[in-house]
């Protein structure tokens, strides 16, 4: 057998992240508390708060895989061949008229199905 277990995460590291968890719940509360104060100081405190839990986080396993991810993923958009501008409109356009065929024969067996029924059942004049 070949599988290896993951490594245990440190103390340190779970207990940052709780005290990450504490010190968000905390901003949030502080933000209504003190609703007297204008908005723009709440705001400004709980913007605060969320970049010091971001930066103790960045401080974690977890935190540094996050960002190595983020890194990754953005090396990998630079990478995407994106359509040009008459590619995209092209393939909405043609996505509309698909719509709008699917739309109107959807709509033309309902109406046929609405007139078989009421003449099975005699309702219609």
């Amino acid at each position: 057998m070949n599988t290896q277990a993951e490594a245990p995460t440190p103390v340190f590291d779970v207990v940052k992240q709780v005290f990450s968890v504490v010190f968000v719940v905390a901003g949030v509360a502080a933000f209504y508390y003190f609703s007297e104060i204008q908005l723009l100081y709440r705001v400004l405190g709980l913007v605060v708060i969320v970049l010091i839990v971001l930066g103790m986080m960045l401080t974690t396993e977890i935190g540094r895989a996050v960002w190595n991810f983020a890194l990754e993923s953005k090396q990998e958009v630079r990478k995407v061949v994106w359509p040009t501008r008459e590619e995209t409109m092209r393939t909405t356009l043609l996505v509309f008229a698909m719509v709008f065929i699917v739309g109107l024969i959807l709509w033309l067996l309902d109406m046929f199905l609405f007139w078989g029924v009421r003449l099975l059942t005699n309702q219609g004049g």
